[in-house]
């Protein structure tokens, strides 16, 4: 067992630290407020390579694997940069097209995924489906060579951001024809290349209650057109493959989000807390009632950056059952982290807590959504107990 980084991992982490404390989380912040995207940082952590981590070397990328690309979301994370895009596109899309597209989706999208000059969103949530994804709605039917999409997503991120959405439809297995998901008891799961300028294609932006630059959305799809050569790897044999090839580096990136936003709002507490005096000459940090919490939060941060790494490592060994269940964990544990170390350092900070200019309340949001997506924390513990502990399953 070895949790030394390799001088690689170790430079890379170093990097992107530098990278994400040149920007900062004033001018993350001051981005969501403009309702504008962190597209400066984007460009430039494309044009250094760090978006393309995970993406193999002929295509562009730096021919690493999930754990490089967590490292990223790390550290940006803990610069206060904590980039939702870069688990939907570098960790989601880029995955699901390397290990299940065709040559030719391979060589026209992982380049540009792996300098940044292209996005990929993620669309698999539905207003009636939840976290079932058996009720799917959204169905693809064949009209000569080409598929036509129908149904609905929601919260969608980054949508107008992207030229394209892999969108998780279901088509009837047999004849390829469905008008509903109640049309026919065999229908799977197929992932299609949707431009976002498709026609048919259409969105409304949901409001939220995250100070976040990047957005959420419903869609509507009304017979999306598509070409053959849309369908993610070119057959529906590869539809459950390809899904469930996105859904552990999906897990593991948000945990590293989570994980380095508990960093930064420690880091932020402890500066705070180490230089604040109020009864007589000793800092605040001095007395226990503000030290322990703030050191309970970072014992939970650093357990959860044990079970995230653990996971990504699995998950590049190929050991993908294995990065399954430590993927679930450290999703949760991550949230659960995260949650507590921005709560725990508003409450230390006190009134200056509350404020923008402290960069921890700006936060709150965005870490209390981490314990319900992309996965709640209630379905994994359902996921735990029947996977490891040997429970029924009870849903």
């Amino acid at each position: 067992m070895n949790f030394d980084p390799t001088p690689e991992q170790a430079q890379l982490r170093d990097a992107v630290r530098a990278l994400g404390r040149r920007y900062g989380h004033d001018y993350f912040v001051a981005k969501a407020k403009a309702g504008e995207h962190t597209t400066e940082l984007w460009h430039e952590a494309g044009r250094l390579g760090y978006l393309g981590v995970n993406v193999p070397s002929e295509y562009g990328g730096g021919g690493g694997g999930i754990t490089e690309l967590a490292i990223v979301c790390e550290e940006l994370a803990a610069a206060g940069c904590p980039l939702l895009l870069l688990v939907v596109s570098p960790a989601i899309a880029a995955t699901v097209i390397n290990k299940h597209g065709t040559d030719e989706q391979r060589k026209r999208h992982l380049p540009g995924l792996a300098d940044g000059s292209q996005k990929i969103v993620f669309a698999i949530t539905e207003p009636e489906a939840g976290s079932n994804f058996h009720r799917i709605g959204t169905v693809a039917r064949r009209d000569g060579d080409d598929w036509l999409l129908s149904g609905r997503k929601c919260y969608i991120s980054g949508v107008d951001e992207a030229g394209h959405v892999l969108v998780v439809a279901r088509v009837a297995v047999g004849d390829g024809q469905a008008d509903s998901a109640e049309a026919s008891p065999k229908l799977k799961p197929a992932l299609f290349i949707v431009p976002t300028d498709a026609p048919g294609l259409t969105r409304s932006k949901l409001e939220m209650e995250i100070v976040s630059p990047e957005n959420q959305f419903l869609l509507y799809l009304d017979d999306v057109r598509l070409p053959a050569d849309a369908l993610v790897g070119g057959s529906l044999d590869a539809g459950l493959p390809a899904l469930f090839a996105g859904l552990n580096p999906e897990r593991i990136t948000v945990a590293a989000m989570g994980a380095g936003t508990g960093r930064y709002a420690i880091e932020r507490a402890s500066a705070y807390t180490a230089g604040r005096k109020v009864w007589g000459g000793r800092s605040i940090g001095t007395h226990q009632g503000v030290a322990h919490p703030l050191a309970h939060a970072a014992v939970q941060v650093e357990l959860a950056r044990l079970m995230i790494y653990k996971a990504a490592t699995l998950y590049d060994a190929g050991r993908d059952l294995e990065a399954g269940v430590s993927g679930n964990m450290a999703k949760y544990a991550a949230g659960e982290a995260a949650a507590l170390a921005v709560d725990t350092a508003v409450q230390a900070l006190g009134g200056a807590g509350m404020t923008t200019e402290y960069g921890v309340a700006t936060l709150l949001g965005a870490v209390r959504a981490g314990r319900i997506a992309p996965v709640s924390r209630e379905m994994i513990l359902n996921f735990v107990a029947q996977h490891v502990l040997g429970q029924e399953r009870s849903y």
